[in-house]
């Protein structure tokens, strides 16, 4: 068969199997990069052996990481990068020599390979270099890419891969003597010099022109030659500077993301990007050899544990060194513990050079493949083992630091403001629209870029992440007359609503949601309002031409908002009953979800929902309920009835949780016919604060019953009479309307307080409040 013809047939091949593979995973609801590995490896030479000749096939997947990275540079503008320069400089420097350090050190102990350091060098060169193919991959997929432990781990790829021109520079060199080495080096840091001050020139006085003059002719088939042949060329030329092929492509990106074109440059490679990298995967699949791995399973196995364990340990700590969270530190060390990719290459070198045999290249390709694949997996488990250490006492006073706001406005609105979690282009809109109104807004977000743009035009921001308690208090959630959450991301989406209503029951809420099969979810987390943008673009074409043709602009409009308030039901596509479950089970599993039995003699039983008012009393989210019979109720509404033998599966903290248990099983009052619970906010200076509840015996005074106190994100069921009062906290209060009604001056600011009411600062005060004959009067 002639060569070209050859290629073309590897190459379609390749794309199949890539496509089969992935598609498989994504039924199994797996990562596709998963399957795109699979593939690789079943048609590689040491599977089925359908394609022998893996050179060209890697050829070609050399542009899927030249794109990726490409596109990573675009996307990490300069401002994104000083932002986290001292930790992808320092943590990174760091992080590859003590690799390489602990590598030599324990190689020199065990007498591994003898009493080379060479080897020893080699072997850390290849461990400390992390995947960043895999790991952005898995970032872009869970849209975490501007998250503070996304913009720490992209810092921390990109000078590993900065590193490897160092690396490859001085490989060769590592059989000669000290003075090879150290002239190895220092070519090779002169050349990355005089590359850096070239992109710097470029980046300055070519580029811009050159995109402008591209985009002038309107072209769009031009304007992606143009940039393509841009990226290829610069990394190609670090190729024949000796560097690598992959930091040319990152510094190419790099020079375009603070042109005015970077967004449509994205936009046009992003097609390119995903086609290569799919046979960049594959191509590294097909170096795996199964039988190899099945045969020296028990080692590698233990060599992958060695491997995520050290990488772990090295990096945790060198991030927290650096002043992060905690929580961001753990999952940069559980992000970057794998082998990359480009250890291929290092690999590949040593043994040409002979550095190391075929049996230690061969161990350093599985180890190498095994912890691309499960990293994925481990990313995947990251909010499932933080809820876990959540749950656990001890543990969450050390996770809590992950939610501090890193900057605040001067001047932040204080009441009766409009919380904006997301400030992409749906919230600029948002934002722009209220402002129009004269509305004091507070945006949250947590990209540089975004906050840069918020402080040039003067709007309030908290520069944080808005699913932490810490960020959304900082913001004013209490006192917010309402919020608006416009993330791209459904789970930071999901988890953002929750712990805002958390925060704040009674919040007027609104939300976008991402995708249709969201939007019952966050109606039954407890938004007022869900906006699904597709949707509502088909509502307004649908007015206006409903409209145009002579129809009622009345009766158009309430037809839909008719639609609106069904939930875009009409509009959905439809699904089975199966569909449906299992979405809903693969969106909560993000938040605190179990199924709990409902007491057979428990007093909600024959209550409908909105008479049980779950969510208002003890903050859990009713998601589905399973019937004795085995029906299935998924996102049940207001006038479901609880029913005998009911299995209900709920979202919520333990507290939340704790307190439905003891609802549901009469220890606490229910809200009857002549009875109500309400949510009460202690203001600054109301006549209750910094007074314990024993001081008030609200409960012996009145007969009403503080049930709980919402305080820094934490729910407190039943606090003891030594509980003091703070300002902020939130009380609620359960027992007759008419006495609930009068007690609220109490929580009140004194200039709140309506000058007929007395104030008292001791137990008096209740009886004052609430005279004798009037509590008579009241039970009358």
């Amino acid at each position: 068969m002639q060569e070209d013809f050859r290629l073309i047939v590897d190459l379609v091949l390749v794309l199949g199997v890539a496509a089969c593979g992935g598609l498989f995973a994504a039924l199994l609801k797996q990562p596709v990069l998963l399957g795109y590995l699979i593939g690789g490896m079943v048609v590689g030479p040491a599977g089925l052996g359908l394609i022998k000749e893996v050179v060209q096939v890697e050829t070609l997947a050399q542009f899927g990481v030249a794109f990726l990275l490409f596109a990573l540079g675009v996307e990490f503008s300069f401002a994104e990068l000083k932002k986290v320069k001292a930790i992808a400089l320092g943590g990174g420097g760091l992080q590859i020599a003590l690799t390489i350090l602990i590598t030599v050190v324990v190689c020199g102990l065990t007498g591994a390979w003898g009493t080379l350091p060479a080897k020893g060098v080699f072997l850390g060169s290849i461990l400390s270099l992390s995947s960043t193919a895999v790991v952005l991959k898995c970032l872009m997929e869970r849209n975490e890419t501007e998250t503070p432990h996304g913009q720490v781990m992209l810092g921390i790829l990109v000078v590993q891969d900065l590193a490897l021109g160092l690396m490859l520079a001085v490989l060769p060199a590592l059989h000669e003597p000290g003075e090879a080495i150290g002239i190895a080096v220092l070519t090779a840091l002169v050349r990355i010099g005089l590359f850096a001050a070239g992109a710097v020139v470029a980046g300055i006085w070519l580029i811009p022109p050159l995109l402008r003059l591209l985009a002038r002719t309107e072209s769009r088939e031009l304007f992606l030659l143009g940039v393509v042949a841009l990226c290829l060329g610069i990394a190609l030329l670090t190729e024949y500077l000796g560097l690598s092929i992959e930091m040319g492509a990152f510094v190419a990106g790099l020079m375009i993301s603070e042109v005015e074109y970077a967004d449509q440059t994205i936009t046009y490679v992003e097609p390119l990007r995903d086609i290569f990298a799919s046979l960049f995967f594959a191509a590294i699949g097909m170096l795996i050899d199964p039988v190899f791995l099945w045969q020296n399973l028990e080692l590698i196995l233990g060599l992958v544990a060695l491997v995520f364990v050290g990488k772990f340990l090295i990096i945790t700590p060198l991030v927290k060194l650096f002043r992060y969270p905690l929580k961001t530190a753990l999952i940069a060390g559980l992000g970057l513990a794998q082998i990359g990719e480009f250890s291929f290459v290092l690999a590949s070198e040593g043994q040409a050079l002979g550095l190391v045999s075929r049996r230690i290249y061969l161990l350093i390709l599985g180890t190498t493949a095994v912890t691309l694949v499960l990293t994925p997996f481990v990313l995947r488990l990251v909010p499932f083992l933080f809820n876990l250490a959540e749950s656990m006492p001890w543990l969450k006073p050390y996770l809590d630091g992950e939610g501090q706001a890193k900057d605040v406005s001067d001047e932040l609105p204080n009441k009766d403001h409009v919380v904006v979690c997301g400030y992409g282009r749906v919230g600029k809109n948002l934002v722009k629209l209220l402002l129009q109104h004269n509305l004091p807004v507070i945006v949250i977000d947590q990209s540089e870029r975004r906050i840069q743009q918020l402080r040039d035009a003067a709007i309030p921001y908290v520069y944080g992440n808005c699913i932490s308690f810490h960020v959304l208090e900082t913001a004013g959630v209490s006192h917010a007359k309402g919020m608006a959450i416009a993330l791209p991301d459904p789970m930071s989406t999901r988890l953002c609503l929750k712990r805002a209503l958390e925060l704040c029951p009674e919040l007027d809420l609104v939300v976008r949601a991402t995708q249709d099969k969201n939007i019952e979810v966050l109606y039954q987390l407890g938004a007022r309002e869900v906006v699904q943008p597709e949707f509502e673009a088909s509502i307004e074409m649908a007015t206006y031409l409903l409209t145009g043709l002579g129809l009622s602009p009345g009766v158009v409009q309430r037809e839909m908002q008719q639609i609106r308030n069904d939930h875009y039901l009409d509009l959905r596509p439809e699904r089975t009953a199966d569909e449906v479950s299992r979405d809903l089970r693969q969106a909560t599993e993000d938040l605190n979800r179990r199924w709990y039995d409902l007491p057979s003699d428990s007093p909600l039983i024959g209550m409908s929902l909105e008479e049980a008012d779950m969510r208002y009393l003890t903050g859990v989210s009713l998601m589905a309920i399973r019937r004795t019979n085995g029906e299935e109720i998924d996102y049940p509404d207001h006038q479901t009835k609880l029913a005998v033998g009911d299995r209900l599966l709920i979202v919520g903290a333990d507290e939340e949780l704790a307190a439905l248990d003891e609802l549901a099983q009469g220890k606490v009052a229910v809200p009857g016919e002549n009875s109500a619970c309400q949510w009460i906010v202690v203001n600054a200076n109301a006549p209750i604060l910094g007074k314990t509840l024993a001081d008030f015996a609200l409960d012996q005074q009145t007969g009403v019953q503080v049930q709980a106190i919402r305080r820094d994100g934490k729910y407190m069921r039943f606090p003891d009479g030594s509980t003091d009062l703070r300002n902020g906290d939130q009380v609620l209060l359960c027992g007759n309307l008419l006495r609930l009604n009068q007690l609220q001056p109490l929580f009140a600011s004194v200039s709140e307080i309506p000058l007929s009411i007395p104030i008292v600062k001791t137990k008096e005060m209740v009886k004052e409040v609430l005279p004798v004959d009037r509590i008579k009067e009241g039970n009358r």
